[in-house]
């Protein structure tokens, strides 16, 4: 009878450590389960907001969880990475125009191109008199000396460079042959392509900065939303906030290299435009803040109003090629515009429309749905807004007001 206490009490304690072990595998399970995938239909209300990707959420998991969660696959895996990557070359464009980029203008570059040969017989050409002149050979000497040190201005602003391009084509030959006009028009230009960086400063770069700023703040915004909103209704609300905060913040700032840079010489303009997008910016960001801005049935107004914020660029970029209709870089600058324009409509309207997954609901949850899209436009249109600054800035440089 003792023996089958005993044997009770061994059997009794090995139940009593097995069942810590059946416990902690439980405990395993669940929580494997429980950071599993869901449904749409399973999501609670906040997180409800696009009913034709019907599954593949994360849902109310730990910030661990939700972090560690950006290396695997899930329907906001693209959401991430697409703006992610976004921020991280911006991050490398800055780096880059602030370094690489002092001054648009490359001398050396501009100096490799030219034809020195053919620019001295043009010259000569043009000015038969040139080698005459008093100075002429110290002028020379003075050039030789400095080109190896790109050291020039100071030996140039000794002489009256701008006055002798200007008259490099006087006004008695305006009614000589088709063929002299365009040779001296050449050598005008050539000449001034060299000349000119020696002879200017740099204009400020600020607005360029600060769109590039706004397009960090967006991509890393809009990044940082889609992979922390799942957590709980509380962060997914700040979330938002600041994903609204940094589109607002993207247009606004893109419009300060073409209003700057276009209206620099008309302070009044320059002034009232700016100001007018940066109170429209504030003002957006402030109705972002409301609850009920986030709802599913405010899709369509949120895309009506970043989009009307952006078609309010058009009123500048008109007055631009009233006054500067003569200039290129106005025109160049405008086609780039133009292109970032349509990026961007074309991002809120399939932002909108939910295209295409409402054609073919549950096929696009991983990979191909609108917001995915709508970020890679965005990306796009941001880059093409890049290149037109850099056309913006060299404009500037050369030509000042």
């Amino acid at each position: 009878m003792g023996k089958d206490v005993k044997v009770g009490g061994r059997s009794n304690g090995i139940d009593q450590k097995a069942s810590p072990l059946k416990e902690g595998k439980g405990k395993r399970l669940w929580k494997k389960v429980k950071y599993q995938l869901v449904e749409y239909h399973s999501l609670p209300g906040y997180l409800k907001d696009n009913e034709y990707i019907l599954g593949h959420y994360r849902s109310e998991w730990p910030l661990k969880q939700v972090l560690l969660s950006i290396f695997t696959i899930h329907n906001e895996t693209l959401n991430v990475w697409t703006h992610l990557i976004g921020f991280f070359l911006f991050l490398w464009l800055t780096i880059y125009t602030a370094t690489k980029i002092p001054q648009v203008v490359d001398l050396p570059d501009v100096l490799r191109k030219a034809d020195l040969h053919k620019l001295h017989e043009e010259l000569l050409t043009c000015l038969p008199s040139l080698p005459h002149m008093p100075d002429f050979h110290r002028f020379r000497e003075e050039w030789k000396t400095s080109l190896p040190s790109m050291d020039m201005l100071s030996s140039l602003s000794n002489w009256h460079v701008v006055e002798l391009l200007t008259n490099c084509l006087p006004e008695r030959f305006s009614h000589t042959n088709h063929t002299d006009i365009c040779v001296l028009r050449s050598v005008k230009e050539e000449v001034g392509n060299i000349i000119a960086p020696l002879m200017v400063r740099p204009i400020t770069r600020w607005p360029f900065f600060a769109f590039l700023g706004g397009a960090m703040f967006c991509l890393l915004s809009s990044s940082v939303c889609h992979l922390f909103s799942c957590h709980s209704e509380r962060l997914s609300y700040i979330m938002l906030r600041l994903d609204y905060a940094g589109i607002a913040a993207l247009i606004s700032t893109s419009f300060y290299p073409p209003v700057y840079y276009s209206f620099m010489c008309y302070p009044v303009f320059c002034n009232l435009y700016m100001g007018f997008i940066t109170v429209l910016g504030i003002g957006t960001i402030i109705v972002s803040l409301l609850p009920t801005f986030q709802t599913p049935e405010y899709r369509s107004i949120r895309a009506a109003l970043f989009f009307a914020m952006g078609f309010s660029g058009v009123a500048p970029i008109l007055h631009k090629q009233i006054l500067f209709w003569h200039q290129p870089e106005a025109l160049h600058t405008t086609g780039y515009e133009i292109l970032m324009g349509a990026l961007y409509g074309i991002g809120a309207l399939v932002y909108a429309l939910r295209v295409p997954e409402r054609w073919r609901p549950g096929k696009f949850d991983i990979a191909g749905h609108s917001h995915q899209l709508f970020h890679v436009l965005v990306v796009a249109g941001a880059y093409t807004h890049y290149r037109a600054g850099l056309v913006y800035l060299r404009w500037r440089d050369l030509q000042g007001c």
